[in-house]
């Protein structure tokens, strides 16, 4: 360096505070610029930057400072830590669950011959694992220190009836032989099952079963099942009641008459719906079509087979409503809802004021608790103040529980919320005059016939797009 000023004269350094960058700014320049890249790279140790360093970029400043004065460029840069990964459960009591899936034939039916294989486990028999979260890989900041990589989100077992987990909480066992059937918010359940050989009728009378029914038959008009696990139909419902806490799956169809009322806690499977009234926790899948119906998902409605036909009535879904034909020739009004269901809405601002009253009560317990605290440091504590302590110990307690079971139920809604513009119609042929498209709060009618198109919300209106 030719000149009797420190390099410091020229330039600056400044390392940002997370340390994961350093930048350089001239500071001055005359007719020469004195300096070289030795300089610059004496400057940045000196000012501990040590690692990352871009020789690259400081060739550049010395080659043509000019453009680099009064503003930083960053010469350093160091390696941000890994994201962590989750840990996850495992199933394995049915590893070969994906080719147990119903095939669909060419004619737009499905072949459930396979879908009365139940997922049968002894009692005793490991039947889930947890995997722990890993950490991600390190990082490095431009200073050379290391720094350790994010921590995953760990997996929780989800435990529902006759399923016990060992101390450790990284195996989940059957305690009961039965039928693995996940119910509401995943949890791991193993059900007694229950099988008729032959219809639903007044030989066998209505059906109210703690665990998961197979019905080898028809459930005739009149009749009701109800279930806390799975129902598998290989026959058709009628004017009938079928509820179940897990899924439900009819091989043939429901013919419901206006009388039939279909419930499942998580997906309802079948060849077609009509004149029925259908609830869903997640999915209602459909392979041939739903005519007349109310049907009502907390996900998705499917009807996507060759025939895959939507003809009448109201369909709501919290994500995605997803068809072949929609409507018909003859412009019959038929209604599709998607978005987030109203009630979660309404549950969400019950939840915010509950939190907010239990806050309320938390402080004063811990104001109260800290008085205590004090008198009983300084050995003054009577019994009955004593008694006072332990008793808002527990208060305390219970408030806090309390209060994080709100939460997390908050950020799931929230999170619900949050996937309203994933909510669609998509018609994968064709969409008649007479149907009608809700997203949120706002409508729309279809005028004329209309091929492969999706609808979706799209600033304050809803759009009809074509699908690719």
């Amino acid at each position: 360096m030719s000149t009797d000023l420190p390099v410091e004269h020229y330039v600056t350094v400044n390392l940002a505070e997370d340390k994961f960058s350093a930048s350089i700014q001239i500071a001055t320049l005359s007719d020469s610029f004195p300096l070289t890249v030795n300089d610059l790279i004496a400057l940045l140790h000196k000012n501990n930057v040590r690692y990352g360093i871009q020789p690259d970029v400081l060739h550049t400043i010395i080659r043509d400072p000019k453009p680099f004065m009064q503003t930083k460029t960053v010469v350093a840069v160091g390696d941000l830590p890994g994201e962590g990964i989750d840990g996850e459960i495992r199933n394995l009591y049915d590893k070969d669950a994906q080719s147990k899936k119903p095939a669909e034939l060419e004619d737009g039916t499905v072949d459930y011959k396979e879908v009365t294989r139940l997922t049968n486990v002894r009692k005793g028999q490991l039947i889930a694992e947890r995997l722990p979260a890993r950490d991600g890989t390190p990082g490095q900041t431009v200073s050379g220190e290391s720094v350790p990589g994010l921590k995953g989100k760990e997996a929780r077992f989800k435990i529902g009836k006759n399923v016990v987990a060992d101390g450790e909480q990284k195996a989940l066992y059957a305690a009961i032989d039965g039928m693995v059937v996940r119910t509401e918010n995943d949890k791991i359940n193993v059900f007694p099952v229950f099988e008729v050989n032959g219809d639903v009728d007044y030989k066998i009378g209505n059906i109210d079963f703690l665990g998961t029914v197979v019905i080898r038959g028809n459930v005739l008009s009149g009749f009701k099942v109800r279930a806390a696990g799975d129902v598998r139909i290989t026959g058709g419902v009628e004017g009938a009641e079928v509820e179940a806490l897990g899924s439900i799956e009819i091989s043939a169809g429901i013919l419901g008459h206006n009388k039939a009322v279909i419930r499942a806690g998580v997906n309802l499977k079948c060849s077609f719906i009509q004149d029925a009234t259908i609830e869903a926790g997640q999915h209602v899948i459909v392979s041939q079509s739903i005519l007349h119906s109310q049907v009502r998902a907390g996900q998705t409605v499917q009807c996507i087979g060759p025939k895959g036909l939507i003809v009448g009535g109201t369909i709501q879904a919290g994500e995605v409503v997803m068809a072949r034909t929609i409507g018909n020739t003859m412009s019959t009004p038929t209604a599709l809802e998607v978005g987030v269901l109203p009630e979660l809405r309404n549950e969400l601002t019950t939840l915010r004021q509950q939190l907010k009253l239990l806050q309320e009560g938390l402080d004063k317990t811990e104001k109260a608790l800290v008085i205590l605290d004090q008198l009983a440091a300084s050995g003054s504590l009577s019994a009955e103040k004593l008694a006072m302590r332990i008793k808002l110990s527990h208060t305390k307690k219970q408030a806090v529980e309390e209060q994080n079971g709100f939460k997390e139920r908050i950020l799931e809604i929230e999170k619900t919320l949050e996937d309203t513009d994933r909510a669609r119609v998509k018609v994968v042929s064709v969409v008649y005059g007479g149907t009608k498209v809700v997203i949120g709060r706002y409508t729309r009618f279809v005028k004329d016939a209309t091929s492969r198109v999706y609808f979706v919300y799209a600033e304050g209106d809803i759009a009809m797009l074509p699908l690719e």
